[in-house]
């Protein structure tokens, strides 16, 4: 991603907010990227909590690197880490630690989900 001049807030560096959406952003393209169209019909997400430290700021025109992955599975709660660094210099930006629900996209109730869905996201 590269820093844009609607990303920055009153001090010149990127809006917090511009940095959950890229959390979020990233979340949602590693999950269509691993599942089917299927799977994505019959399972939604619910963003259950956010969490950001923030490490040093982006400025306009830099280069970012979004990188995320699951951390633990517990039950129907799933953990997301997720770390934004500048490109230029590897630097890191922000981390941050969200908690998603599966839940069914047609009631918006939390769901189970398979052990196929689970083994998607899961080293062992």
């Amino acid at each position: 991603m590269r820093v844009e001049p609607t990303d920055l807030d009153d001090q010149d560096h990127v809006n917090n907010v511009v940095y959950v959406r890229w959390v979020q952003d990233a979340a949602i393209a590693h999950w269509r990227a691993l599942t089917t169209t299927d799977i994505q019909a019959t399972v939604g997400w619910a963003l259950l909590r956010h969490e950001i430290d923030y490490r040093a700021a982006a400025r306009l025109g830099d280069e970012v690197i979004v990188r995320t992955r699951v951390g633990h599975l517990e039950g129907i709660t799933f953990e997301r880490l997720t770390d934004i660094r500048r490109a230029a210099d590897g630097r890191v930006l922000a981390e941050s630690r969200t908690l998603w629900c599966p839940i069914d996209p047609r009631s918006g109730r939390p769901r189970r989900v398979s052990e196929e869905v689970r083994s998607l996201f899961s080293a062992g």
